[in-house]
């Protein structure tokens, strides 16, 4: 088995990953499932950093050896519990002496233990790569429509021996509106949302349809990486519709939760100059007496239709009603049949 091999995506599954930067650096970004298991504490790694620049490499690397010799013995046998007889695959920042000196430890104690070429780094460009490229194997399908609609229960609810699906808003914890941050929270990394949706497109089945909800370039805090807003926008795209009472219904059942009622005060505040007139003052005593349909139908008629989608450049493929999401499904897989026959 050779030392060191370069980064392919099967190895995430046929691999334990260690990653042996610092939290810090793990924290940020990591490979899917791998585990951390530092070599140096985030304070160290300072320390050594600035040896390195301030005196030398040599001097660099001794101090590194005084910090973590004692430490040796407990990191092997924490990799080995996490291995479980699987070969050990060790990465750090770009496969520098940190990866390569564990790999050495590993090897000496029997471990099949092999370093990436290229470190964290090289994971990362493949990663950039492929949403710069976009080239996906299977047809995009996005779905749009006003807010209330039903969109992520539509996707989410598809059949997926029909269809491949990634649940954008569910990868981002938001909902990409303004109230679309209720309940959730988006506590990872721009980088790691990256991972997360390479990982989500990652095990699309090949030959399957892709449907995806059609968002703006941002969702909450995360920007969607490379030419994945561009391709979508150049994909097939389906409008769905329902009457305004099931659009509030579900909403109701989305955000009716008492728990949420402080925060959809301060969401509230940041859309205060959006609202005509005394709407503002109306919507805020119907979150203050937690009437959760008259805050839906007001948020839906004075802001959401106001604001979203209020000139759409483009033309549909297909109209959907979403007021039965079964018959919706049906109608759209007729479509797609049709579609793909015709090419």
């Amino acid at each position: 088995m050779p030392d060191k091999i370069p980064f392919t995506a099967d190895l995430i599954d046929s691999h334990c990953l260690i990653d042996v930067r610092t939290p810090l650096e793990f924290e940020e970004d990591h490979l899917p499932g791998a585990f951390n298991v530092p070599l140096l504490t985030n304070e160290e790694r300072v320390e050594v950093g600035t040896i390195h620049k301030q005196v030398g490499p040599v001097q660099a690397r001794r101090r590194a050896l005084e910090l973590t010799c004692g430490r040796y013995s407990a990191m092997v046998e924490q990799i080995l519990a996490f291995a479980a007889d699987r070969p050990v695959l060790v990465y750090c920042w770009r496969g520098g002496l940190r990866s390569n000196s564990v790999v050495m430890l590993l090897k000496l104690c029997g471990a099949r233990a092999q370093q990436l070429i290229g470190g964290y780094k090289a994971y990362r460009h493949q990663v950039s790569a492929y949403f710069d490229e976009c080239s996906f194997a299977s047809r995009l399908i996005v779905i749009h429509g006003m807010t209330g609609i039903g969109k992520t229960t539509f996707i989410t609810g598809l059949n997926r021996e029909m269809w491949g699906v990634v649940d954008l808003e569910g990868v981002a914890c938001h909902r990409g509106s303004a109230f679309g941050a209720l309940g959730l929270a988006q506590s990872v990394s721009q980088k790691y949302f990256d991972t997360l949706l390479w990982e989500a497109f990652r095990h699309l089945p090949a030959n399957l349809p892709i449907v995806l909800e059609g968002e703006s370039r941002r969702i909450g805090k995360y920007y969607l990486p490379g030419r994945l807003y561009e391709v979508m926008a150049e994909a097939c795209k389906i409008w769905c519709s329902a009457s305004i009472e099931t659009r509030i219904a579900r909403l109701v059942e989305e955000y009716g939760h008492p728990e949420y009622r402080l925060d959809m005060l301060d969401s509230l505040d940041r859309i205060k100059k959006r609202l005509p007139g005394p709407r503002y003052d109306e919507l805020k005593q119907s979150i203050i007496a937690w009437d959760v349909e008259k805050i839906a139908r007001g948020l839906v008629i004075d802001y959401y239709d106001r604001m979203y989608y209020k000139q759409r450049l483009w033309k549909a493929d297909l109209d959907l009603d979403f007021e039965d999401y079964s018959q919706a499904e049906a109608e759209m897989a007729g479509f797609y049949r049709r579609r793909i026959s015709l090419m």
